[in-house]
């Protein structure tokens, strides 16, 4: 199902973790080191640097109490813009659906502590799939049937990673950063662009290799996370060439800010030239599922009628999902 987006917002926290400050910590990294494997220049977190300094965040559950934002925090300001963009207030919004990858709470829902930041009196529910959450959620809406949806509805997927990084660990200490994004999208009503070809698997089979516990640190199967995620970025963003990239109309890509060199190497397998090619993972670092919907965010004023963005993500669990946006102009 077609369905329309009209409004985009991010929020990223001010404290910045520069290679120059993983240097200090002496875990065995440089920015030469860094910026050869990952591309990654700096990222920002919600934790006070003064504490991931003197801790290195060796108890995780110390990191929620440390934290200057809650994902409720995060999640209200990145949902302010993307109102403010979409021209709508609080009270237009019929529904609200959340995702995070580390959670403040399990109970109530993201959703609701968001929807209460927010002061939204509508049906709040969290939809999780780690760094696939924002691509699920717009699943989930294209699988509904426009009747039964509110005119309006709001996702947000509020990360903050770094409160589950082993700062003693230097293969996730330089990959992960902090942020929001929010959405407002409709069923019924044209909005700036339409959202087109949405799809979302999963292979349970390879659930161990990504795992952030309940209150331990995050773990991964580097290498082969990678070379996965590398395969099917590029399978899918080939079937989106496929299917929708045609003269008359700009293609542009934007996948998971997983790591710069991943990304370049699914720009060379399926030919992405420079300029259509947008991401933030150099200055932001890895926001999880708030990543690659937090470029087009960063962007919203450079997308022109004409413009078609593919849009892929892959994650834990292991997911991997894909949208085209295509926009088309309509502001409200």
């Amino acid at each position: 199902m077609t369905f329309f987006l009209h409004g985009l917002g991010h929020f990223h926290p001010e404290n910045e973790v520069t290679n120059a400050f993983l240097e200090t910590l002496d875990i065995g990294t440089t920015e030469a080191w860094i910026v050869e494997r990952v591309g990654i220049r700096s990222r920002r977190t919600t934790l006070p640097l003064d504490y991931i300094r003197t801790t290195h965040n060796r108890d995780p559950r110390a990191a929620q109490e440390a934290t200057l934002y809650t994902h409720a925090e995060a999640g209200r300001r990145a949902a302010e813009m993307a109102l403010e963009r979409a021209g709508m207030r609080a009270a237009d919004v019929g529904m609200v659906i959340a995702g995070s990858s580390v959670m403040d709470t399990a109970t109530p829902a993201e959703a609701c502590n968001i929807a209460r930041a927010l002061g939204i009196e509508a049906p709040a529910l969290d939809v999780n799939s780690a760094c696939t959450s924002f691509f699920a959620h717009l699943h989930l809406v294209s699988l509904m049937r426009p009747e039964a949806l509110p005119p309006f509805v709001l996702l947000v997927v509020s990360e903050a990673v770094t409160r589950a990084v082993d700062y003693t660990d230097r293969g996730s200490a330089v990959l992960w950063g902090d942020g929001s994004v929010a959405a407002v999208v409709s069923t019924r009503v044209p909005g700036r662009a339409r959202i087109l070809a949405t799809t979302l698997a999963s292979s349970p089979e390879g659930a161990d290799h990504v795992v952030v516990p309940r209150t331990g640190h995050f773990r991964q199967d580097g290498r082969v996370v990678q070379m996965f995620a590398i395969r099917k970025t590029a399978q899918l963003l080939a079937e989106l060439q496929g299917a929708h990239e045609h003269d008359g109309r700009h293609f542009h890509f934007v996948g998971h800010q997983a790591n710069l060199r991943m990304l370049e190497a699914v720009c060379r397998q399926c030919d992405i030239p420079d300029d259509r090619h947008h991401a933030n993972v150099e200055w932001y670092g890895n926001t999880a599922g708030a990543g690659a919907p937090s470029v087009l965010s960063m962007r919203w004023d450079d997308w022109t009628p004409g413009d078609d963005v593919a849009v892929v993500g892959v994650g834990a669990g292991l997911t991997w999902a894909s949208y085209l946006l295509r926009f088309e102009g309509g502001y409200r």
